[in-house]
């Protein structure tokens, strides 16, 4: 087969990885990819947002299957548009991606499926977001409804932290409506479903850290770490969640005429044994994706194919009894301002095996160097017979790097352990 991967990110390169595995790959092109996914497959210079571009490409180097990674071409309709021109396509529909998409859309469907979730409350006026805050008082989480590249979460500790995220959010694209939630207490998973539309299969389950700094700490980031499996999803964690929240949200999408195709990733609180959904996102998780792929390997295709060819009630997932944890190593200064352009040395002195893989999500080739063009720019990661095991050897890796302008936490992992 000749497969197209959109996206350029840790998420997208460790998907290319276990893909290139599996022997019905044949040609393997991720558009616009990065440094490190250059080793794996070709890359290609393509507006992934364009779905009459990508539909294009996709003709003129006969693309049979195409994986869509990030949530923005989703929402774009990219989907929809290789569908219609006939391709398979692994990624929810516009209308379906409306899960992650609108913050406000998703509690209207666990409003109409009972799904439990967070109590809420939606504003299109800051004066009237300001005054709900104010009465109901912190800790307290401001969403904006749209897409916000994973900036439009503010976990707000006091009322003054609420307030000004409520300034902040409703001056960006993503704010023209503003989610206010209740503060949510337990332990966070993130639950990983196949489905097509129909019928589901569980894939997975991690847990990140978003703060910045050791012990949770710090600004939320897009994700500083994370590890696979997730302690807190017990075999009847993992039922209740799917038969309380994923089946009846897979089902309501259905009635409405907007079936889900594609992976979704089901952020959830877990306290006392009962999940409630934090927040739905329509594509894999990022440094979560790193994590599941070291453990899955090249059935991955075969379970990505499954899902766009409407067949996941016959297939299955073949889980090794293992652990994998990954690392972000950060340009200096992220969440914040940071330089870009930084070498990155060391990195062919780090084993890339089964069990141990560099996963590049903010890279690019200059001159015959690696360089440093993003916020998070590494994903150390390692696979192991316990997680002990697998932390060990991801920062054993580390100590190989030369680079002084990156950053990482150095307890990812601390929870569990």
């Amino acid at each position: 087969m000749n497969i197209l991967i959109l996206g350029s990110g840790g998420r997208e390169h460790a998907l290319a990885w276990a893909v290139k595995q599996n022997p019905k790959c044949d040609r393997l092109i991720v558009a616009p990819g990065n440094a490190g996914i250059a080793a794996v497959a070709e890359c290609a210079d393509l507006d992934i947002l364009d779905g009459t571009a990508v539909a294009q490409f996709a003709t003129e180097n006969a693309i049979d299957f195409i994986i869509i990674g990030p949530e923005a071409p989703l929402a774009a309709g990219v989907a929809d548009d290789t569908r219609a021109a006939g391709f398979l396509t692994f990624g929810p529909s516009a209308a379906a991606a409306r899960l992650e998409a609108s913050k406000a859309f998703t509690k209207d469907i666990c409003d109409a499926c009972l799904a439990p979730t967070a109590a809420y409350a939606r504003f299109t006026d800051a004066a009237a977001a300001r005054a709900h805050v104010t009465t109901t008082g912190a800790p307290i989480v401001i969403k904006a409804d749209g897409l916000a590249a994973g900036k439009g979460v503010v976990v707000a500790m006091t009322l003054t932290e609420a307030l000004d995220a409520i300034e902040d959010l409703f001056a960006t694209p993503a704010g023209a409506e503003v989610v206010i939630e209740e503060f949510m207490t337990g332990e966070e998973a993130s639950f990983f479903i196949l489905t097509d539309g129909v019928n589901a299969l569980p894939l997975g389950t991690a847990q990140d850290h978003k703060r910045v700094h050791d012990g949770d700490t710090g600004p939320n980031t897009g994700g500083m770490g994370a590890y696979s499996p997730a302690p807190v999803m017990t075999p009847e964690v993992t039922q209740r969640a799917m038969d309380q929240i994923v089946l009846p949200t897979i089902r309501e999408m259905a009635r409405r005429g907007t079936p889900y195709q594609g992976v979704l990733f089901a952020g959830l609180m877990i306290e006392d044994g009962q999940p409630r959904l934090v927040e739905y996102n329509a594509r894999f998780g990022d440094p979560e994706t790193q994590v599941l792929m070291m453990r899955l390997g090249a059935q991955v295709l075969d379970l990505l194919l499954a899902c766009a060819e409407g067949r996941l009630d016959s297939a299955r997932v073949n889980w090794a009894d293992d652990h994998a944890l990954t690392v972000v190593i950060a340009a200096r200064g992220y969440p914040g301002p940071h330089a870009k352009g930084s070498v990155i040395n060391g990195l062919d002195r780090m084993p890339e095996d089964s069990r141990h893989m560099v996963f590049h999500a903010g890279t690019t080739l200059r001159d015959g160097l690696i360089t440093a063009t993003g916020g998070r720019v590494l994903n150390i990661t390692a696979r192991g017979d316990s997680l002990p095991d697998a932390r060990n050897r991801a920062y054993a890796m580390i100590d190989l790097l030369d680079w002084p302008d990156g950053f990482c936490r150095s307890d990812i992992g601390w929870r569990a352990l």
